[in-house]
């Protein structure tokens, strides 16, 4: 009797262990990445889309959202600026930073801020940087060199960097330092928020790498690609570096604004009291302030209607 208790004793341990194990091996289980990312809730204004991609061979997914202006029979040959929005976390989806839409929404219906286009990008597998050495991993290009064509070509937008911004939180802040560094001859306002600039600091002190299973090109980080920029810091950007006092990656922002005044490369900052890592926190409390930033930089009024 004594040896059947201990065998079912054992048994159940054995069964409780692999439960845990499978428990912690989803919990750490990286989400499989798709390049269309269906929208499951509806926001006032967006729409989800796709184009083909040429490099990657598939379709890749946007959102999209569309003041109400746009739409308006009156202005139909209205052109407007766009703000790219990259999305934190990995791996890539269009989804993921979505819901911002709806302070767009609020603050543009209100007459806050003058109407402006918003695309939500799929950052790719590793999200908003090329990998060298993985031919599916291109997420800036396909952004950089595919989906902004393509939103120029289909709709009314202002298509030069006088009417393009780009902006993002945490790894999406990261990929809008980078990109904006790199192309500051595509967009003229730019908005990075919440980046990892500790994790970047490592990359340019590592020779690229960030990890084990991720190794980026020599100079593909926000710290080298700023000591670039500053080398020849011309068209000129505009900035606005926004974190929250409660964030994670408050002091490494904190220290990374010191590094670009070492450089003596202007910017604004926008430091938002008790915020959490959390765009959706920063932009209940602040949002208004980063439209209006890049309604400035592209010359719409501050106040189209009273």
């Amino acid at each position: 009797m004594l040896c059947v208790i201990l065998s079912l004793l054992v048994v159940s341990t054995d069964a409780q262990e692999k439960a845990n194990t499978a428990g912690r091996q989803k919990a750490n289980a990286v989400p499989s990445f798709q390049w269309v990312n269906p929208l499951q809730i509806q926001l006032p204004g967006v729409k989800h889309e796709t184009f083909r991609s040429p490099s990657m061979q598939a379709d890749v997914g946007f959102c999209i959202y569309l003041p109400a202006a746009y739409s308006a029979p009156t202005d139909s040959q209205q052109r407007y600026p766009v703000v790219y929005y990259l999305h934190g976390g990995r791996p890539g989806s269009e989804t993921k930073s979505v819901k911002l839409a709806s302070f767009l929404h609020q603050h543009i219906e209100a007459g806050d801020v003058a109407p402006m286009i918003y695309v939500f990008v799929n950052g790719g597998p590793v999200s908003h940087y090329n990998m060298p050495d993985r031919k599916d991993a291109m997420g800036e290009d396909v952004f950089v060199k595919e989906l902004i064509p393509h939103i120029d070509r289909t709709y009314r937008t202002i298509a030069d960097r006088s009417g393009r911004g780009i902006e993002g939180f945490s790894q999406g802040g990261r990929g809008t330092t980078r990109i904006m560094f790199r192309h500051p001859e595509l967009f003229c306002s730019a908005a990075p928020g919440g980046a990892g600039q500790a994790t970047e600091k490592r990359i340019s002190e590592e020779n690229g790498r960030e990890s084990e299973h991720l190794i980026f090109s020599p100079g593909d980080n926000t710290y080298d690609l700023a000591r670039r920029y500053a080398k020849n810091p011309q068209p000129a950007l505009q900035i606005l570096i926004h974190v929250g006092t409660a964030g994670f990656n408050y002091e490494n922002n904190l220290a990374y604004m010191e590094f670009l005044d070492s450089l003596k490369i202007p910017y604004r900052k926008l430091i938002v009291p008790d915020a959490p890592h959390s765009a959706l926190v920063i932009y209940e409390k602040n949002g208004l302030e980063i439209m209006q930033f890049h309604a400035a930089n592209f010359g719409l009024p501050q106040k189209p209607r009273e």
